[in-house]
């Protein structure tokens, strides 16, 4: 027969295991990319792309930064960070986007890599945050060869908005979009990749990765 003292202390257990939150079952969280997702070296749009995971594809997230929207990432043999308002995980049997529950996932840390001496790094100014995309999915054919010639031949001065570009979304009035000769496109170089934007709307139509 259980004693009292047993009794307790399985009480005080079960209470312990109920109180973890949702993610705390594992110290990785295996979440899915909502669309096309850059990985990159540093958690922030400044930091060059490593990787992509592809939409609906399985990542694994390892920790995410305090106080951000960033979180450590693993994808196809890649480690590096992806933003969070773009990753979905399973929770109590229904997906929710990783951003609005990621205090309950482990805090992690970024070390920046030693300045090289004698280098000179520019620090990217914000000009702003995306536009929420519309309701309507974008269905384009991609653009010619000739179009990602041209773009990635002749490259713009960089912007650097909050977040990560995806199609869709919506680039602020204070963006310059360039023109391709001969065709309907105008493009932007933002957060370091080049993007076609319809220009009446300002959305991004189609991102070279």
């Amino acid at each position: 027969m259980p004693t009292r003292s047993t009794n307790i202390i399985a009480a005080i257990t079960t209470a312990a295991v109920l109180s973890l939150p949702a993610f705390a079952a594992s110290a990785a969280t295996v979440a899915s990319a909502t669309t096309p997702l850059n990985i990159r070296s540093g958690p922030g749009p400044q930091y060059s792309v490593v990787g992509a995971i592809p939409d609906k594809g399985q990542t694994t997230i390892l920790g995410c930064i305090e106080g951000s929207l960033w979180c450590q990432v693993t994808y196809d043999g890649k480690q590096g960070w992806a933003y969070s308002q773009y990753l979905t995980a399973t929770i109590s049997g229904r997906p929710l986007v990783v951003s609005e529950r990621i205090r309950e996932l482990p805090p992690v840390t970024y070390a920046a890599p030693p300045a090289t001496v004698g280098a000179t790094v520019a620090t990217p100014v914000i000009t702003g945050e995306f536009i929420a995309r519309s309701g309507t999915p974008l269905s384009l054919a991609p653009p010619p060869p000739t179009v990602r010639t041209y773009v990635t031949g002749n490259p713009v001065n960089p912007v650097y908005l909050n977040g990560e570009v995806v199609e869709g979304v919506g680039l602020p009035d204070n963006v310059v979009l360039t023109p391709v000769p001969e065709q309907q496109y105008q493009y932007a170089y933002v957060n370091g990749v080049p993007v076609l934007v319809e220009p009446t709307t300002r959305r991004v139509t189609y991102i070279y990765r």
